[in-house]
This record gives structure tokens, sequence and C-alpha cells, in this order.
């Protein structure tokens, strides 16, 4: 098997085992901060233990070397758990997902603010369009039941911070920071446990819990891994297929009907993307 295939087989893997994550956090009854603080307490065992057999002690060294750019990645990540079981129990999934698709976008816009990487008609043309996708998203969450603007502000949180992490990744690129994942998930499971009663409804839940860190977990450690062996618009249009899979797979599910303008808006939003990373791929030699 050629590194190539290697590495669309575990980008795909990888994003197959995130789709379900919306629908596990709309199975799980019960406190939002209860469910954030079993995602993020079984993904970090997982993740900490693969790469405890992978890199050894060696890789969390090397992340503690960093300094405050170690630590505020630690933070981001670690900030993105409660932030994304928030949106999900506050608004569609829908729109959760589009707007996250939308977090190469900001990534863009951070490394030329931080990095001085000049932006391309390309992106500049992928930018207008998806804000406008975006513009849409929040006009529906004014008329569509499931939906609502204070998950659409958190999943807008989780897109900006995540494309905050991403940017720092590159500035720290002589060092693998999937070691800070587990310390970033524990830690904030951690900080979560005061604020609710996560053994309460453990008992009852606990397949749930399990399977919903489990899938995150290892998710987690196939896409630090198969992105490395293919181009990055190949993984970037891989991950988009989670934006697709995902509300559809609570729409068969539990019959959520994601509704006209999250349709309209993540179409947009999601053609735009594919459509620039479809370009990318051809000239894969300019941003």
């Amino acid at each position: 098997m050629s590194d190539h295939v290697k590495g669309l087989l575990l980008t795909s893997a990888g994003v197959l085992l995130v789709v379900p994550d919306s629908l596990f956090v709309r199975l799980i009854d019960g406190d939002p901060i209860v469910t954030a603080f079993w995602r993020a307490l079984f993904s970090g065992v997982i993740i900490l233990a693969g790469v405890w057999f992978l890199m050894g002690a060696n890789g969390f060294k090397a992340v503690f070397r960093t300094g405050w750019r170690g630590w505020l990645y630690i933070c981001l990540m670690g900030s993105t758990a409660p932030g994304f079981v928030l949106a999900v129990s506050n608004t569609s999934v829908a729109n959760v997902v589009f707007i996250l698709a939308s977090m190469p976008v900001f990534a863009v816009l951070f490394s030329r603010i931080f990095l001085k990487e000049p932006i391309t008609r390309r992106m500049t043309l992928t930018i207008a369009a998806v804000l406008v996708g975006l513009g849409v998203l929040a006009l529906g969450s004014h008329t569509q039941a499931a939906a609502s603007w204070k998950g659409d502000l958190w999943a807008l949180y989780v897109s900006v911070v995540f494309a905050g992490a991403l940017t720092l990744v590159r500035q720290l690129k002589s060092v693998s920071m999937v070691p800070a994942l587990p310390i970033a998930f524990l830690g904030t499971a951690l900080a979560l446990a005061p604020f609710g009663a996560p053994l309460a409804t453990f008992a009852m839940d606990w397949p749930l819990y399990l399977a919903h860190g489990g899938f995150i977990g290892v998710s987690a450690c196939l896409l630090a891994l198969g992105p490395r062996y293919i181009l990055p618009a190949e993984a970037a249009l891989l991950i988009l297929l989670e934006s697709i899979l995902a509300p559809l797979l609570v729409w068969a599910v539990l019959g959520e009907d994601p509704g006209g303008y999250p349709l309209l808006g993540g179409t947009i939003v999601i053609g735009t993307l594919i459509v620039s990373n479809m370009i990318a791929l051809r000239r894969p030699a300019y941003p």
C-alpha cells in the first residue's frame, strides 16, 4: 500500500468516525456540561493511550518545550469540547456542521494576520461566498424551530477557535502537537467536573458516553496521522464529508429536518469549499 492510499484510508476512516458526534449529543438526554465532561474524559484517555504507545514521554516533553504557544493551543482545543456540545444542544445539527465547515476561511484570515501570508484571489472569492452562506444560516435561525442563534454562536466560536489552533500548529510545525490533545481534553474534563454531576446519569447512559468519547478519540488519532500523507486540499475535501453526512444521519435516526435555510446556506458553504479545494488540487503548488 502506497503512502498516498494509506493517507486516504486513514483520513476517510477518521472522518466517518466523527460523523456520529452530533447524533451522540442528541441521544444523550442530560446536562450538556455532563455530556461534554464524559466526551472529553473518554476521548482524552484514548488519545493518551495512543500517543504514549507511539511516542512515549518524548512527545509530551516536546509539547511542553513550545512554551506559551503550546499552552495556548491546549487551552483552545480544550474549549472546543464543551463548545461543540453546547452548540449542538442549542441549535440544529445542520447549522452546527455547516458553520464548522467555515473553519478554513478563518484559518486563512488568521494566517494573513499572524503569519503574514498573502490571500489569493481564489481564497478571497471563497471567503466572500462562505460569508454569504453563513448569512443565510443566520437568517434561518429565526425561522427554524430546531435552530437558535445561541447555538449558532457556539458553533461559530468552535470554528474560530479551531482556526486559531491550526494557525498555532503552523507556527510550531517542527513539533507534533498531537500529544497536546489528551492534555487539553483531560484538562477540560477536570475543569468541567465541579459544574455538573457526571456520576448521576453515568449508570444509565454509560454505553453512549463511552461510545461517544471512543469515536472522537479514535477519530482524532486517525485525523492526526492520515493528512500527513495526502495533499491539504484532499484532506479538506474528505473532512467536508462530515458536514454532509452528520445532518443526514441525525435526520435519518431522529427525524430532525434540516429545513430550507440551513440546506441552502450549507449548500453555498460546502459547494464553495469543494470548488475551491478542487481548484487547489489542480494547482497544488498554490495555496
